[in-house]
């Protein structure tokens, strides 16, 4: 009986326990997917907490770590033998992916920033004589450069791993054809293919086209070059990862002595462009003005010359460059569009390092560059380096531009970027300086030469007031 009493109340315990479990069950799911969403909530915020971390230190510390990190490794973990093989097979796989995104990036970069230039490109009043004057400095650099190369033959080295195998053109008339054959090839697979020649072609057609195109279209082609160069300074701000596999491979394979190579690299850059800041560029100014080009000179090298070394960036110095600009008492009609414009194609630091990567990368693979290759390459230069992007290096994924005129394929131009980011550290500061600092010396020029035709006394360098 007192089993029988006691059945309808555990019968009733379990029925309420099950009649009340569909509830008790869907409360405990939604604390646990409260809990969840919390947990992502706070791994995302850490992730981009992370990031953000990351990206405040300076690119340049991060190169530098990443080339040390990079030699350490070298040193060390080749001598363990086959029982690090695989980190070391993972640090070389670092290198061969920065150089593969940079190869898949510079084609599409290219492209839509010359169409995006050219269809853009302004020219009123004042303003054609700082754009002549930006042309000529940036041409007088890539020959300055070519020059320097012939006269200092430098070679650079490479992992063991790259394919060299390269063929020089048997004749001028073979340079002319392949280049002009080259230009003309398929857009959409030279844009697969990495063919920089006709890329350019092609972007400046379609660039010339759309000058009149409607205003959606002209604002469609500038968000994609927005948006490519977005995408370059994602794979740069990993850089420091590439560059760190690349030393280990460099360092591993070929020894400490690739860094004397790349120091002599250096000097020959920082020369050319030290020679074009203190003497070519002066003498442009001379002729112009038939002043002292120096007290202008001087002037723009401790205002504007100093803070663009620093922060390796000619759009950032553009406030810096305005400001000076309204300290000499320019026309600033004319300077406001100038000092931007100059940001994007006043680029002989540029020139100077597309041509100089350009020629050492031939030498290394014993090509015989001719007369007629040299001419080019100066031509080349100077239109690949107003074509480069605003970003710290940008100048660099334009190197393959003026590699395949010689014949060099992608692969290895991409190896000759891979070199240059390694002495960016010191190549792309010399580079911002020259090009953000000659923005307002020939934006001051230009003006200057327009208050002398009008009969106006000038005082190249001096403020506005105190003149």
């Amino acid at each position: 009986m007192a089993e029988l009493a006691d059945a309808p109340d555990l019968g009733s315990g379990t029925e309420m326990c099950e009649g009340s479990s569909p509830f008790a069950r869907t409360t405990s799911l939604s604390v646990s997917s409260k809990r969840e969403r919390n947990t992502m909530a706070e791994e995302v915020s850490q992730n981009k907490n992370l990031w953000q971390k990351w990206m405040d230190i300076p690119l340049v510390l991060r190169i530098v770590c990443g080339i040390i990190i990079g030699i350490i490794l070298a040193l060390t973990i080749p001598q363990a033998g086959d029982s690090l093989a695989a980190l070391s097979d993972f640090i070389e796989l670092l290198g061969k992916l920065f150089t593969t995104a940079l190869k898949a990036v510079a084609p599409i970069l290219v492209f839509f920033l010359v169409v995006s230039s050219i269809m853009n490109a302004k020219t009123a009043g004042n303003l054609k004589t700082v754009i002549i004057l930006y042309l000529v400095a940036t041409t007088l650099s890539a020959i300055v450069a070519v020059i320097a190369c012939q006269l200092f033959p430098l070679t650079l080295v490479w992992p063991s791993t790259v394919d060299v195998e390269q063929t020089s053109p048997g004749s001028v008339g073979e340079v002319f054809t392949n280049v002009i054959v080259g230009m003309v090839s398929n857009p959409v697979d030279a844009l697969a293919k990495g063919s920089f020649l006709s890329i350019l072609f092609w972007a400046a057609i379609i660039g010339v086209a759309l000058r009149r195109a409607k205003e959606p279209t002209r604002t469609f082609m500038e968000d994609m070059a927005h948006a490519t160069t977005t995408a370059v300074r994602w794979v740069i701000n990993v850089a420091p990862f590439g560059i760190l596999g690349l030393v280990y491979t460099s360092v591993s394979e070929a020894g400490m002595e690739i860094f004397t190579s790349y120091g002599k690299v250096v000097l020959l850059l920082v020369g050319c462009m030290l020679l074009m800041t203190l003497i070519v560029n002066p003498i442009i100014v001379a002729v112009c003005l038939r002043k002292n080009p120096y007290p202008l000179l001087w002037r723009t090298l401790k205002e504007s010359y100093i803070t663009a070394f620093f922060t390796r960036s000619s759009a950032a110095n553009i406030p810096v460059n305005l400001e000076l600009c309204s300290k000499l008492g320019l026309d600033e009609e004319s300077y406001s569009v100038s000092i931007p414009l100059g940001a994007t194609i006043n680029m002989g630091g540029a020139a100077i390092t597309i041509s100089i990567m350009a020629m050492c990368a031939a030498n290394t693979l014993g090509i015989t560059v001719e007369p007629a290759q040299a001419v080019l390459l100066c031509i080349i230069g100077a239109l690949g380096a107003c074509g480069a992007s605003g970003v710290a290096g940008g100048s660099l994924l334009l190197i393959p531009l003026a590699c395949s005129l010689f014949g060099i394929g992608n692969d290895v131009a991409m190896n000759v970027v891979a070199i240059g980011f390694i002495i960016g550290v010191i190549q792309d500061s010399f580079e911002t300086a020259q090009n953000s600092s000659t923005d307002v010396l020939f934006t001051a020029t230009a003006d200057y030469m327009k208050q002398k035709k009008q009969g106006k006394e000038i005082h190249p360098g001096k403020d506005a007031v105190a003149a």
